[in-house]
């Protein structure tokens, strides 16, 4: 059986536009989320969102590429150019051996925004050229191909907000079953505009908490719906014996997926959560010590998806969940939507690197029927074995990722 390695990881998230600025936010349990900026909030119910800052995208992808693209194509490649830069593998791979798995929950909403609005306006020969390229959610997989001469299998997936997740997982089967050797996998979103957040406000779904220290809470009792954030995260994969031929620094190991379905609801997720549990377990290895795996949950911070993910976990391990390391890293980010897997599978690995487990911040009270361990507010130094991406989407997507420490 093939092996599958991680050998570069790159990000722009609400807590820093490199690995090492995120890592270190992360772990200091910092605050990325903030009163908007983008648009004028004085009207609406929700006015926080995690925000990327100070990113400059004319300075690290030049202006014709920006021009052209939507910033969550912009995201994507800024974040693919740190983890190709890490890995190192351009010029040691043939191209059709190399390919691209990598999704957007919803793609280029801010062109298709803009756009709609110019052509209320001004008529339809003011809508950009451009127009469809930037908007399309496979784009940003299709960019990043071009970009690095990725020949080989270039598959767009979305499965909403376990979109990052499932690219991951599908780029290591891709490579396991012989495929490509290598695959350049993750998410991208930039969706913190009015429509985006009136319909996800609208279907109650949002936060309207306006304090951005306790508006995203996972696992509190207080807890009271997501918050909107921005960003994406790439991850490049690699076969074993290629990275190891060719001196790699391996990250970490991929060792196990598991992608399930509810198959229940839209929007709300199975309060059974038998499937969750099934990918959880399709996705850890057997034997694995429950008390040196870290699970880096979905924890949205809504009423329904931290229950279910608690419940989930016990169907899973039984009383034994009780000695897992659980943190919800959207507290500090907030929710990136198709990002959000992404981010969160370089989360699991910086965690094994560092034998440090994320904090949940903003955790004040307990919630009597969520009894595990969540890492509140503090990071914890303790031996890490295994960690555990887990996401799930509306539409009852579920998708779990194990890495293994090397």
């Amino acid at each position: 059986m093939r092996r599958v390695v991680i050998t570069g990881i790159g990000t722009v998230n609400p807590l820093g536009n490199t690995v090492a600025d995120f890592r270190d936010a992360m772990f200091a349990g910092k605050n990325g989320i903030g009163i908007v900026t983008k648009f004028d909030v004085s009207d609406s119910k929700y006015k926080v969102a995690g925000e990327v800052k100070d990113f400059d995208a004319a300075a690290v992808l030049g202006k014709v590429t920006v021009r052209k693209t939507d910033p969550f194509t912009q995201f994507a490649l800024a974040a693919a150019k740190e983890a190709m830069e890490q890995s190192g593998i351009a010029g040691t791979i043939e191209s059709d051996r190399m390919g691209v798995c990598f999704g957007s929950g919803i793609g280029g909403m801010d062109t298709l925004c803009t756009d709609h609005q110019n052509l209320l306006e001004k008529g339809p020969r003011k809508v950009s050229p451009h127009f469809v390229p930037k908007m399309i959610y496979n784009i940003a997989a299709g960019n990043i191909a071009i970009e690095y001469g990725a020949n080989g299998p270039c598959t767009a997936v979305s499965t909403a907000c376990a979109t990052g997740t499932t690219a991951v997982g599908e780029g290591y089967r891709t490579i396991l079953h012989g495929y490509a050797d290598a695959m350049i996998c993750g998410g991208a979103e930039a969706a913190i505009n009015p429509l985006t957040m009136a319909g996800f406000g609208n279907c109650q779904a949002l936060s309207d908490n306006p304090d951005p220290e306790s508006a995203c809470r996972p696992f509190d009792k207080n807890r009271n719906g997501f918050i909107m954030a921005e960003g994406a995260g790439v991850l490049v994969l690699e076969e074993y014996e290629h990275a190891r031929a060719r001196g790699a620094q391996i990250l970490a190991e991929v060792v196990g997926y598991g992608s399930t379905c509810d198959a229940h609801h839209v929007t709300a997720p199975d309060p059974e959560a038998k499937y969750v549990a099934k990918a959880i377990l399709d996705a850890l290895p057997e034997g694995t010590d429950l008390s040196k795996v870290y699970v880096n949950a979905h924890g949205t911070s809504t009423p329904l998806n931290d229950k279910t993910e608690t419940t989930a976990l016990k169907r899973a391990f039984g009383e034994d969940a009780k000695k897992l390391h659980i943190s919800s890293t959207k507290s500090m980010t907030g929710h990136m939507l198709g990002a959000t897997g992404a981010v969160e599978c370089i989360a699991c690995i910086l965690a094994l690197q560092n034998d440090t487990v994320p904090p949940t911040i903003h955790y004040t009270e307990p919630d009597p029927e969520l009894d595990l361990d969540y890492t509140p507010n503090t990071a914890v130094h303790t031996p890490l074995e295994v960690a555990l991406c887990s996401n799930l989407g509306f539409g009852g997507h579920n998708a779990v990722v194990a890495f293994r420490k090397v």
